[in-house]
């Protein structure tokens, strides 16, 4: 998957032509109890960023390529979800603790929910004949936590402040049953809420659609919170261009202080400055380039000539060691206390600066390394051995498997 992260220029570019600050900002927008088109735009472009973080999280869980489309943005009522789906779904409860207040609903089809859980425990992801158990709701649940948990490190970025989510929690509900305890999830699907709809695909096993659901009252917020990042930062631009004074001009560097006058007094001669060496002119000279005679300087004692040295190769006294015949067996036993550093090496990977600053809590880095495949011990960093991790009571260990050439 390609990476999903924007700067934020590159946020503001897409939220431009999609909210204006004035109507998304309150007081002209319609009423508590909708939406109006401006709104919708934000909320689609909010939604679209984040299931791409989302997307690559998932493809990093299966890996599968995980494609989820362009959000349709709406608003429902829950006996109009109802409607839809003609056989039990899951759905995940998402609350915010930071940033944001209120929660949201994922809704996924049941199929979905056991092809995910599948490839997520290493199947091929066509075992759908079990039941939903808690297994599959519990690895449902650590799924949509790690996928949200992108998504609101992206939402951080777009609303210029930190968002948080709650663990999600998972439930299987019959929508066909007028007695299920849906509405027991939040009060917000008692009236009419905020339906964002994807369509999702993973490899050729899933071609089907998801569902998140919002309170009006927190999609209304984030595109307040849209449209004041947008504001504060247009608002700082202009800023920048209407008082951009030229850079004072450098003070002008200080006259040098005038040489001392030399003492006469002492009958030292005074240090006339070098003119420097004059040039000998060529065609003067027969062609030939003479050799020119470097003058002292006036009133420097000139160099005494050199004396010729005598240079003659160092001689040293022969070695009285002898060296052990390549038959004879090396004392390493002078060498076994030497201490060592042992390594195991999981996994590497590379990541630019940009996305090492988007980490936090929950990211998932991906390595090199398939799972399962066996994992590299070094010493003093040079690669010896591959092996594979074990648990030894409390403790990880590695089973040496190969030794490496």
């Amino acid at each position: 998957m390609a990476d999903t992260s924007l700067s934020q220029e590159e946020i503001n570019a897409l939220f431009a032509g999609a909210a204006d600050a004035s109507t998304i900002g309150g007081g002209g927008g319609g009423d508590d109890d909708d939406i109006t088109s401006d709104e919708r735009d934000t909320i689609g472009e909010v939604a679209n960023i984040s299931m791409g973080t989302a997307a690559t999280t998932l493809f990093s869980l299966v890996n599968k390529r995980v494609e989820i489309s362009t959000p349709e943005v709406s608003t429902s009522t829950w006996d109009e979800i109802m409607a839809m789906y003609d056989k039990p779904c899951v759905l995940v409860r998402i609350g915010y603790t930071k940033g944001l207040d209120g929660s949201n609903v994922l809704v996924l089809k049941e199929d979905d929910v056991k092809c995910i859980t599948d490839l997520m425990m290493g199947g091929d992801g066509t075992n759908l004949d079990q039941e939903i158990g808690e297994l599959h709701l519990s690895a449902i649940s650590e799924a949509m936590n790690q996928m949200m948990g992108s998504s609101a490190t992206s939402l951080s970025s777009m609303l210029n402040m930190m968002v948080d989510i709650s663990p999600p929690s998972s439930d299987l509900m019959d929508l066909n049953d007028t007695d299920n305890t849906a509405l027991e999830i939040d009060d917000f699907l008692k009236g009419k809420f905020v339906k964002i709809e994807f369509k999702l695909l993973i490899g050729d096993l899933v071609d089907s659609k998801i569902m998140q659901l919002y309170p009006i009252s927190l999609a209304k917020e984030m595109c307040r919170s849209v449209a004041s990042n947008m504001e504060s930062d247009n608002n700082s631009t202009v800023g920048d261009d209407a008082y951009d004074e030229p850079a004072p001009a450098p003070a002008p560097a200080p006259a040098p202080a005038p040489a001392p006058m030399p003492d006469m007094s002492m009958g030292t001669p005074p240090v006339m400055p070098d003119m420097g060496t004059p040039q000998m002119d060529m065609s003067m000279m027969g062609g030939y380039a003479q050799p020119q005679m470097q003058m002292p300087p006036m009133g420097m004692p000139m160099a005494a000539p050199q004396q010729p040295v005598n240079v003659s190769p160092a001689s040293f006294a022969p070695f009285a060691g002898a060296f052990p015949s390549p038959g004879m067996p090396e004392n390493i036993d002078l060498i076994m206390d030497v201490p060592l550093e042992v390594t195991v090496e999981l996994g590497r990977t590379h990541k630019t600066i940009h996305d090492i600053l988007d980490f936090a809590p929950g990211t998932i880095i991906e390595l090199n390394k398939i799972a399962g495949e066996p994992i590299d011990v070094l010493v003093n960093g040079k690669y010896v051995a591959k092996g594979e991790v074990v648990v030894i009571e409390e403790s990880f260990g590695i089973r040496i498997t190969e030794i490496t050439k």
